[in-house]
């Protein structure tokens, strides 16, 4: 059965637009009682047809078969094999990442034996209930789709389900076949025409003409219209398409973290980020929009600011997305389409329309006045401990327009989004559909495998870097290099300012090491090259020994805390106690009233 498996993942491909790839780039795994003698041995007979590919954490597999999917715009993917027991429960985490995210990853989880007969097996989890449960049932609620193969040929069925979902724009996300290890090693006369090559096509689905005509209408009428570009938009590779939309109809663009680089940060409709951790520009028109064209995004509570976003009394929605829930969201004028080829057909339907001079004006002014602010932020010069914005400046100005920056977690995502000048479509990867700490440096890994011709500049804070940094070692012995920049503020920099605000002084937030401790000399320890950055001078040194470097650089440099870059005319709801002795969480109460009301509902 595993060798049916394996030979099966092998003959599945992708096509879309003429272009064919294979979908499955390859396999990671760990391997233990489980899937030793099932999926390890078909790995290795079967080199040839499948590459397998070692890694040192479950978790971190998946994140970086995640990234690697984000990266291929979802039309390509790895998949990832574990042992029974905790190696498989590893998974569980980035399995929901990857499908809150929407990017498709095969999870292979060994499992208890279907015979039940040697039971109950080391590390299995005993019900009083049922026999038909183990750990890999924790996999339902984040898997798209799941399945568990009792008997070799429910492979027949079960596995071009899993290919549906996998390759589905509107379903993707984590698939978990979970395989009991007795089942993995019986064989079966699968047909010959199960190997056969399967090409799937992503289709491009065109939305309803009358949807179109009513969203056009809406448009046509609208005064302050906004455009917010989300992850759809680079998934569909629909950057082109929205640049000649936002450029014949004069609509400002905003992006949310998945769709930061749908548009390039110094076009004149470049609004840059929006939301919570968004600028002055795009925040200023939202406040301000009467129609907001949502292409391609979740519009998650970051992107409206916890819904109080959008204050024009009359605000309406045009909601494009191949995912019908999220066309729909916020009662919207719904188009359940391609995002490529909606936009082209909403351009054709606007056709002579453009939005007033006075519009365009209030835009060119917003966004020099968040220029000026960036050239700012980005212009310090200072020494360890240094402020972050200056960091994430250097790092930009030193990345070329092909490069990619990824982050995740903490307080550098808000700050990136807000700050990171993108010049390409793909440049920057910062997964926070679930802000999973310790994604940065697998994900950067997976971003490297998926185009090695990118430097790829993982960004990472020292609380999610202890997470997990021995991917450092995956990269290194796999030989896809990365240019890690670390920024130790001893603590956790991001809930320890949300802490601040709520009135609780960021309790539990700063990390207090009784004995020294060197995270760039373990950086060091794992194989990678390490240079420490003590000013700006030295920190642009070291960026540019680590890109000569032969192998994975590590920049290490201290930040401060307290030099973290302010909020733009932006809220997030984060409720505060109502009742409590202490005058700082009183007083966060009552800002917390006040913001509350911006949305003017309870």
């Amino acid at each position: 059965m595993a060798q049916a498996l394996v030979r099966f993942l092998s003959a599945q491909a992708t096509e879309r637009d003429g272009r064919r790839q294979r979908f499955f780039a390859g396999v990671f795994g760990i391997f233990g009682h489980g899937n030793v003698a099932g999926v390890g041995q078909a790995l290795d007979q079967m080199s040839d047809r499948v590459r397998y590919y070692q890694c040192r954490n479950e978790q971190a597999m998946v994140h970086t078969a995640a990234a690697f999917a984000k990266m291929s715009n979802r039309l390509r993917t790895l998949a990832c094999t574990t042992s029974i027991g905790p190696g498989a429960t590893n998974m569980i985490t980035a399995a929901a990442g990857a499908t809150i995210n929407r990017l498709p990853v095969l999870l292979l989880p060994g499992d208890i034996f279907a015979n039940r007969v040697p039971a109950p097996v080391l590390q299995q989890l005993e019900s009083s209930q049922s026999q038909d449960i183990s750990v890999n049932d924790c996999f339902r609620p984040v898997s798209r789709y799941w399945d568990r193969i009792n008997r070799p040929e429910q492979l027949l069925t079960s596995l071009p389900e899993a290919m549906r979902v996998l390759t589905s724009p509107a379903e993707t996300g984590a698939v978990t076949l979970a395989l009991p290890q007795d089942t993995q090693t019986e064989a079966f006369d699968y047909p010959e025409a199960f190997f056969d090559e399967r090409v799937w096509t992503i289709a491009r689905p065109r939305g309803d003409a009358e949807a179109i005509a009513r969203a056009a209408e809406a448009i046509r009428s609208s005064r302050s219209p906004l455009i917010i570009a989300g992850g759809g938009v680079l998934y569909s590779e629909a950057a082109d398409a929205l640049r000649r939309f936002a450029e014949a109809t004069g609509i400002a663009v905003g992006e949310t973290q998945a769709g930061k680089s749908s548009i390039p940060w110094d076009h004149p409709l470049a609004a840059g980020a929006i939301g919570v951790t968004g600028t002055l520009a795009a925040n200023r028109l939202a406040r301000e929009a009467d129609v907001v064209i949502a292409v391609g995004t979740r519009l998650s509570d970051f992107t409206t600011m916890s819904n109080s976003a959008f204050a024009h009394p009359g605000v309406k929605f045009v909601g494009i997305n191949v995912c019908e829930m999220d066309a729909h969201k916020h009662s919207a004028l719904a188009i359940v389409a391609d995002a490529r080829v909606a936009l082209d057909e909403l351009t054709s339907c606007l056709s002579g329309y453009r939005t007033s001079a006075d519009y365009r004006a209030r835009l060119d002014a917003n966004r020099s006045e968040w220029n000026a602010e960036v050239d700012k932020i980005f212009g310090q010069r200072t020494a360890a401990p240094f402020a972050q914005g200056e960091i994430i400046g250097a790092v930009n100005g030193f990345a070329r327009a092909q490069d990619v920056v990824v982050c995740a977690a903490g307080s550098l995502p808000g700050d990136l989004h807000k700050l990171w000048r993108a010049q390409q479509p793909n440049t920057y990867h910062v997964e926070y559909g679930y802000s999973c700490m310790g994604y940065e440096i697998a994900g950067g890994l997976g971003v490297k495998m998926a185009d090695p011709s990118r430097d790829v500049f993982v960004m990472v804070g020292d609380g999610s870097y202890l997470m997990m940094a021995q991917e450092i070692v995956t990269s290194v012995q796999e030989g896809h290099k990365l240019i890690i920049v670390l920024l130790d503020s001893s603590g956790y920099a991001s809930i320890g300012g949300l802490s601040q605000s709520v009135g609780s002084g960021g309790f539990g937030t700063q990390f207090d090491y009784k004995v020294p401790v060197d995270l760039a000399a373990n950086a060091e320890s794992l194989g990678a090259i390490v240079f420490r950055a003590t000013d700006r001078a030295s920190l642009e040194r070291a960026l540019t020994s680590a890109r000569d470097a032969d192998r994975t650089a590590l920049i290490y440099a201290r930040v401060d805390r307290q030099k973290g870059v302010p909020g733009y005319e932006s809220w997030w709801d984060v409720p505060v106690a109502e009742v409590s002795e202490q005058p700082a969480v009183r007083q966060a109460r009552e800002a917390w009233e006040k913001g509350k009301a911006r949305r003017g509902g309870s």
